[in-house]
């Protein structure tokens, strides 16, 4: 394990109990958390994206004040729905962020979750093309994304442009070199992570996956990524891949986390039902640091994967998710191999 950053959701609800009360407290205390993040020596700060909801749905200004304020850590997102975007728009405002960030833009992309709304990507307009679906409509959206930020010209200039262009055909502006190799799919089966591989892109695998084997999570969730390294091999890439895994780890130091997530410490994995299919997720990890230590040196996906996401409770506020964020950090992940 290389690396250890946060993945918020970046609730907001008006309840007296939140600490994040409306969507300004959301974004404000997101670029917060992600500067004490840096100043704590974490490595990342991601941020899911979902649309209708009293959540953060508009990730590039988000990232790009982010990647402003601070010099060190991974900025990115896990993930954003492919199905609401206009490619070569967030290419645009990708290419701007990473500048911002110099280079520092790690974007999660997928088919996307289940919504708030029916077919919410309709009132977006888009709309599947006859005979296709909603799934293969996010990868067509993706083929063409990634296609544009790889900096090749395609557009016709104009005859009488408004400002001289360079010779040739135009790319998309701002062009950020490296951007393209920075982008993940977030992908809930093995075979969407061969996919995966095969498209080039690093795996971004969470606590749910849209299968289930009979097997623990974790062994499951191993066994996807290494087809999706065998998968990487055989197309023939010549980078390295990354692979990050998402768990909600909490470390029980202090008598509020006890009170907070003490009764998470006999969690289990979960199988159920998401969008008509079985579906395995994930469980909690809490507990005093020693017993996380051996609890998560037997999870076998994050021993496979180089990135280690932390789902964190947003509504609980700046102050006490750096508290739980630093608590890992000094307590846990050192004895896992972190750096």
């Amino acid at each position: 394990m290389k690396k250890i950053g946060f993945l918020s959701f970046g609730h907001w609800t008006p309840s007296p109990q939140s600490q994040t009360r409306s969507a300004s407290d959301a974004l404000l205390q997101s670029i917060e958390l992600a500067v004490a993040v840096e100043e704590l020596g974490g490595d990342g700060a991601y941020f899911r994206v979902h649309h209708f909801a009293r959540q953060l749905g508009s990730p590039f200004p988000l990232l790009a004040a982010i990647g402003a304020r601070t010099s060190r850590i991974e900025i990115g997102t896990g993930v954003i729905d492919m199905r609401y975007e206009n490619p070569l728009y967030m290419a645009e405002d990708a290419g701007a962020a990473d500048l911002i960030a110099g280079g520092r833009l790690q974007l999660g992309i997928s088919r996307g979750s289940p919504e708030q709304v029916v077919d919410g990507f309709r009132y977006f307009g888009y709309v599947p093309a006859d005979g296709s679906d909603h799934a293969a409509m996010a990868r067509e959206h993706t083929r063409a994304f990634l296609e544009v930020i790889k900096g090749q010209g395609f557009a016709q200039p104009s005859p009488r442009p408004m400002f001289p262009n360079p010779p040739g055909l135009l790319r998309i502006e701002p062009y950020s070199p490296g951007l393209s190799d920075r982008i993940w799919w977030g992908a809930g089966s093995r075979a969407t992570a061969e996919w995966t591989a095969l498209q080039g892109m690093n795996l971004m695998s969470s606590t749910l996956l849209t299968e289930d084997t009979g097997v623990p999570f974790h062994q499951l969730q191993a066994e996807q990524i290494q087809r999706f390294r065998d998968a990487w091999t055989a197309a023939g890439h010549q980078r390295e891949p990354r692979v990050s895994v998402s768990r909600s780890i909490f470390p029980i130091v202090s008598d509020l986390d006890r009170a907070y997530f003490g009764g998470a410490a006999d969690s289990q994995d979960q199988v159920g039902q998401l969008e008509g299919g079985s579906a395995r997720f994930g469980r909690t990890y809490a507990g005093e640091p020693d017993e996380l230590v051996a609890a998560l040196a037997e999870d076998e996906a994050i021993a496979a994967a180089d990135t280690l996401l932390l789902t964190i409770p947003n509504q609980l506020g700046v102050d006490f998710n750096a508290q739980l964020i630093d608590s890992v950090l000094r307590y846990v992940a050192p004895e896992l191999g972190w750096r």
